[in-house]
């Protein structure tokens, strides 16, 4: 039987009262399972943290000894239990350890995906499919006129562009992406990193995802004009506004952090709405609830085949 009542929100975020822990608090909790380390899902000060050993390894290098006062690690697959539901990390093919969290509670399955993508990415995991009685996914594309375009043939779009590119990209997951596709399509190009960037990549290298050719920022370098592609946080992109002698571009897969006209890129680390769509079937869930993003118009789809509860 579906508990209606198995997840709900509150002010520290995502709550389940039957195991008594939180899915990705917003504010620091007793008992935390995190899906993936980007901040918005893996904040610090965490009395009890429950993910994988790659999501540990990111927490810890972003937040130290506050991280979490007692770290528990899973590998994908491998169940636990907190609070007497039985918990099991699924690959999510988002970022490297990202899962989604497979809860077992009275003989139901329920599904949280956390931010999982279905695009090839050399980088992380592949995204894995399970089948599910409740499927809680993130629905931040999930608008039917969202199709993302080809990631390969979008990095190719940097072959076409001969003088030095700044390039905006999120330090944790994308800016590692971006490394190796341009490493395997855009090979002639010269990759330039942000300081605050090589120590995501070191762990990246310890746990076996190889980017490629890339090197530390240098002011003097990016003074010639030899295709640099000098790969940069967004803080410190939108200091570099004024810059002259570059082509300045976003990675991302939202239109309002496109920053030219006539030279996009395209990229996203999330599901589209045929993703969804997909992940869905293959999921095969009696009910849907929705997060993180509008689900109204996936209500709407689904109406005459699926149960979907708007959860935010």
């Amino acid at each position: 039987m579906i508990l209606e009542d198995f997840l709900r929100i509150n002010a520290n975020g995502i709550y389940c009262r039957y195991g008594d822990f939180y899915l990705d608090p917003k504010e620091p909790v007793d008992k935390a399972i995190i899906s993936h380390a980007h901040a918005d899902h893996a904040v610090s000060g965490n009395n009890n943290v429950y993910a994988t050993a790659a999501t540990i390894a990111f927490m810890q290098l972003r937040y130290g000894k506050s991280a979490g006062k007692v770290i528990y690690s899973a590998a994908y697959h491998a169940p636990f239990n907190v609070g007497g539901v039985q918990v099991t990390f699924i690959s999510a093919g988002h970022m490297p350890g990202s899962a989604q969290i497979l809860m077992e509670y009275q003989s139901t399955r329920y599904l949280y995906t956390g931010d999982y993508k279905l695009q090839p990415d050399a980088t992380c995991e592949p995204m894995q499919f399970v089948e599910a009685d409740v499927l809680i996914t993130e629905t931040t594309f999930a608008n039917p006129d969202t199709a993302h375009p080809d990631p390969v043939e979008e990095i190719k779009k940097l072959n076409d562009i001969k003088i030095n590119i700044l390039l905006g990209a999120y330090s944790l997951g994308k800016s590692q992406r971006l490394i190796r596709m341009i490493n395997d399509y855009a090979p002639q190009k010269k990759i330039l990193v942000h300081h605050r960037i090589m120590p995501i990549n070191a762990i990246y290298q310890k746990m076996g995802f190889e980017l490629g050719k890339h090197q530390m920022y240098g002011r003097k370098l990016m003074k010639t004009q030899e295709e640099w592609v000098y790969i940069v946080p967004p803080f410190t992109f939108d200091s570099y506004l004024r810059a002259t002698g570059v082509k300045r571009l976003f990675a991302s897969g939202w239109k309002n952090l496109q920053v030219n006209v006539n030279d996009t890129l395209y990229i996203s680390d999330h599901a589209d709405w045929n993703d969804i769509i997909y992940t869905i079937n293959q999921t095969r869930p009696k009910q849907v609830w929705t997060l993180h993003g509008d689900g109204k118009q996936l209500k709407d789809y689904l109406k005459n085949d699926i149960f979907v509860k708007l959860l935010n």
